[in-house]
């Protein structure tokens, strides 16, 4: 029988109690702890894999020596759901029993973004070069896992004096504006606020753009 899910959003997953380590980027739930040693961080790993076998709902882990990436999504529903949120103060409870501490404004996730007249055409090359697979209607994904993925944004017709790749990083809500005032501290400029706090669209100062995306303004 097919397994049902209770969605939530990003703003209910975010104000629910046991998640403080936790912050929504996009669709997704991340958590990054300071495992302090690979002992420790191996203890860790060890269990979430126990904790999602039991919840039969496995998270992706990005382990290095004294960190530890966590992302949580439902893949059937590409969304976050009450699943997400069980497992995720799970682990949280995990952490704090090895004296492991999150660090939510380490938090950050990123994708290339193209400008494209002819979406597939474009996906197609990219894939080709990459090695990636197509992905839902404007996506290619490393099929593995490992490296980011690229949306490619349909455009009506090329733009002139304007760089057509670009960088989505998708940052905590509660970092979004020092993040921003940060990068215009460093030497940027804010080209486009009117979507903020959904996402500031930032350049460099040669004109290379970025947009500093959060979950706010989208649910």
């Amino acid at each position: 029988m097919a397994r049902t899910y209770e969605k939530i959003t990003a703003a209910e997953f975010s104000a629910a109690e046991g998640v403080d380590d936790w912050r929504v980027l996009w669709w997704q739930a991340f958590a990054l702890f300071r495992t302090k040693n690979f002992a420790t961080g191996l203890a860790l790993v060890n269990e979430i894999g126990r904790l999602a076998e039991e919840a039969d709902h496995h998270p992706d882990l990005n382990f290095r020596y004294g960190v530890l990436e966590v992302r949580l999504s439902t893949h059937d529903t590409m969304s976050l759901t009450t699943t997400d949120l069980d497992l995720a103060r799970a682990i949280s409870a995990a952490a704090r029993a090895l004296d492991v501490a999150g660090d939510p404004a380490a938090i950050r996730t990123w994708e290339f973004a193209l400008d494209a007249v002819d979406v597939d055409a474009v996906r197609r090359f990219w894939a080709a070069v990459l090695g990636y697979e197509l992905a839902g209607d404007t996506d290619i994904a490393d099929p593995i896992g490992l490296h980011p993925p690229v949306y490619v944004q349909q455009m009506d017709a090329p733009r002139e004096g304007r760089n057509r790749i670009h960088i989505d990083l998708g940052v905590p809500h509660d970092v979004a504006e020092a993040r921003v005032a940060a990068a215009v501290a460093a030497g940027g400029r804010v080209v486009r606020d009117e979507f903020a706090p959904a996402w500031w669209t930032l350049a460099d100062p040669e004109g290379n753009e970025v947009d500093v995306a959060t979950w706010q303004g989208r649910d």
